[in-house]
């Protein structure tokens, strides 16, 4: 597939905030995107940017896309849109489809671009120049965490909310896990149809069971890291919420029927098993790590349930630090963050102790998207600024 062209009679966007980098390019222990061109991806049309190694404040009302930024960034990480939209529906009106590429350091130079194409739904990925033979070797390729106001939902939100949560993090940071999670979600799609199958043919249950060895092999893994990275995390996530500015003690716990087993595998295909009469006649499967759950509480309380929206944003924000924390051990990189008015609807007294808390460990370049100058918290002025409008951005003297 050929990459995304733009339309002709259009010239590009590329602009540089007014400072350039300092230092020049010497080793660095952390993510600096040095250079991002975007085509057609939800409102931005045309965009070349170069970025100073400290980061970048981008300022725009909502609706402009600044947002867009921001995922346009982070797709290069996940190679997929956010909040579960398809390549199509983040492609510009009118557009045949949309392309990202960039340039970036961690400890060696790299480049990375992603081109969809609407009419065929077909996605190309190039890293360093050469195309992988799987998408999830390129997953991953540029470590970023993003922080919006959207997070509240990980605390709030249903349970799939926080199991998307784990699933990121570890495919992330595992290779064990994406391969277990890519073959989980496949083996889980097939019994589903033969569950619905059988239920309308009236068939036995053959055609069923032969899923379930699988999705007992590679639902065992995912349990077992889900279990792994929540207990080495847990007094973290305590001690983070805390240090915020919560006087109540806020636990983290990973609620499965199978973490504590230690023949997983078996104890799993039997439970299969066992429901398999009940999944038969709703045509679901009603066991195993795809129902599991996040537990977030407050002094013993569903904090989605009885936590007020200040303590909610706390530990929303204290899971994407826990991101950051495992994608730097991973890599060890400081990853790119990219901030989306994060510190809305808190007070100063917690932003700061969040920004404290982010410099803590060396903070990476930071791409902050506010509505106005004003939102740039204190810590994070010495930014150099751009303004949006319209998916178009500008520095500050144009």
């Amino acid at each position: 597939m050929k990459a995304q062209t733009p339309p002709s009679g259009v010239a590009a966007q590329s602009i540089s905030p007014r400072r350039t980098p300092r230092g020049g390019h010497t080793h660095v222990t952390r993510v600096w995107l040095e250079r991002i061109s975007i085509r057609d991806f939800r409102n931005l049309e045309r965009v070349d940017l170069y970025l100073p190694a400290a980061g970048l404040a981008v300022l725009g009302e909502n609706g402009h896309g600044k947002t867009n930024l921001l995922e346009s960034i982070f797709y290069l990480q996940t190679l997929r849109p956010e909040h579960a939209a398809r390549d199509q529906d983040v492609t510009r009106f009118g557009a045949g489809g949309f392309h990202i590429s960039a340039k970036y350091r961690t400890t060696a130079p790299h480049e990375i671009a992603v081109g969809f194409e609407k009419s065929s739904k077909r996605k190309k990925v190039t890293l360093d120049g050469a195309s992988p033979k799987k998408l999830s070797e390129a997953f991953g390729a540029l470590p970023s965490v993003m922080f919006s106001p959207r997070d509240l939902e990980l605390v709030t939100g249903a349970p799939s909310e926080r199991r998307r949560f784990l699933d990121l993090v570890l495919a992330l940071t595992s290779a064990k896990y994406l391969n277990a999670l890519q073959n989980y979600r496949a083996n889980l799609i097939r019994r589903n149809a033969a569950l619905r199958d059988a239920a309308r043919r009236r068939t036995d249950d053959e055609r069923v069971s032969v899923w379930e060895p699988a999705l007992a092999e590679h639902g065992s893994v995912l349990i077992e890291e889900r279990s792994a990275w929540v207990a080495e995390y847990a007094e973290e996530f305590t001690k983070l919420c805390a240090t915020i500015g919560e006087r109540g003690a806020a636990r983290m716990k990973y609620v499965s029927p199978f973490a504590e087993s230690e023949a997983r595998y078996d104890v799993l295909l039997a439970a299969f098993a066992e429901k398999r009469a009940l999944d038969m006649k709703r045509g679901l499967t009603h066991v195993g790590p795809h129902r599991d759950e996040l537990e977030i509480t407050l002094d013993g309380h569903e904090l989605r349930l009885f936590g007020s929206a200040g303590q909610q944003r706390t530990a929303a924000i204290a899971l994407r630090m826990l991101e950051a924390a495992t994608l730097r051990k991973h890599s060890g990189v400081e990853p790119l963050l990219l901030l989306d008015d994060p510190f809305a609807e808190l007070d100063l007294r917690r932003a700061s102790k969040i920004l404290t808390l982010l410099k803590k460990g060396g903070l990476g370049q930071t791409i902050l998207a506010v509505p106005r100058e004003s939102d740039i918290p204190p810590g994070l002025m010495s930014l150099d600024r751009m303004s949006i409008r319209d998916g178009v951005l500008k520095t500050a003297d144009e």
